[in-house]
């Protein structure tokens, strides 16, 4: 065992690449259960936005063009489910775990003539002086800008629900339908429209894996990263910048189970492997108690009849 082979800036930085995927899903589907919907689907929009954006970066050899189909494959896939939970008024719970599995076999399939191909890579965001910093350098400004995005995105969602109108209209949708929809504001089209945001976010954290995190192919690649995704927003009682400490400490967990592998700890790799689900699921035990921060609609069906 060797700890001293553990370097912590290199650490830390890892820590914020494994947390940019987790981030972006949580980010998603926070703002769709925010207008009352319930979509455990995320995994299957994660791992059909990994190959959509991993085939569209090796056939155009651009990296950004494969994120951007990443998003609109994560949103495509959002609109089944649209349909169903929406307009066919199916159930949300069955109608997500039909969505998970579908993007599952879809992704395998598209997948299948990608394997051991290695995609172009998205270089990192260099700024003249702060990325030559030591220590703060490479841990803050050594990144790739799909990273810097994610943390954007969840300070713009954040300032969104808060202080925006629209945010306003989205959180009445979530508390109470059928009053919003009674003041005059369209429920449907709000969900599918926040519906289709989480799918894009999902699809962006899927490809992220696929081109930067594990810049690879590989049937199944986000090993149930969706399903921590749907936990943490509970974790974060439905709040942005929980979210994002959460998602860090998921990461965190992550890189520190792999680094520890990697010095020889002398703890079975199983158990290692297991640490970061595991300590994500106390997490969420002790910390998920208080639920009157939850949507008072949420997995509701909404219909204008009612």
């Amino acid at each position: 065992m060797d700890l001293s082979a553990i370097n912590p800036v290199l650490l830390i930085a890892s820590l914020m690449v494994a947390a940019t995927p987790l981030l972006l899903a949580a980010i998603g589907e926070l703002v769709v259960e925010k207008s009352g919907v319930l979509n455990l689907g995320v995994e299957g929009m994660m791992i059909t936005g990994a190959i959509a954006g991993f085939a569209t970066a090796v056939e155009s050899g651009s990296p950004l063009l494969g994120f951007i189909a990443a998003a609109f494959a994560g949103a495509a896939l959002s609109i089944l489910f649209a349909i169903l939970t929406q307009f066919a008024q199916a159930n949300q719970v069955a109608s997500g775990l039909s969505l998970t599995l579908f993007g599952l076999g879809l992704s395998a399939l598209m997948g299948q003539s990608y394997v051991g191909i290695k995609p172009p890579q998205m270089g990192d965001i260099h700024i003249p002086v702060l990325s030559d910093l030591p220590v703060v350098g490479p841990i803050i400004f050594g990144h790739d800008i799909i990273l810097y995005f994610g943390i954007a995105l969840t300070a713009a969602v954040w300032w969104v629900l808060k202080y925006s109108r629209i945010g306003l209209v989205l959180r009445a949708v979530g508390e109470n339908h059928d009053a919003a929809h009674a003041l005059g504001y369209k429920v449907i089209r709000i969900r599918i429209a926040a519906i289709m945001f989480g799918g894009a976010c999902a699809g962006l954290g899927g490809a992220y894996i696929s081109l930067i995190r594990v810049p690879q192919w590989t049937e199944g690649m986000t090993a149930g990263i969706g399903w921590i995704a749907l936990a943490l927003v509970v974790f974060a009682s439905w709040k942005p910048w929980r979210a994002l400490l959460g998602a860090y400490l998921f990461g965190g967990v992550t890189v520190v189970q792999l680094n520890l592998q990697a010095a020889g700890v002398a703890i079975p790799v199983e158990y290692l492997a297991m640490s970061p689900y595991l300590i994500t699921i106390i997490v969420l035990v002790i910390l998920s108690a208080d639920k009157s921060s939850a949507p008072a609609s949420l997995g509701r069906n909404f219909h204008a009849s009612r």
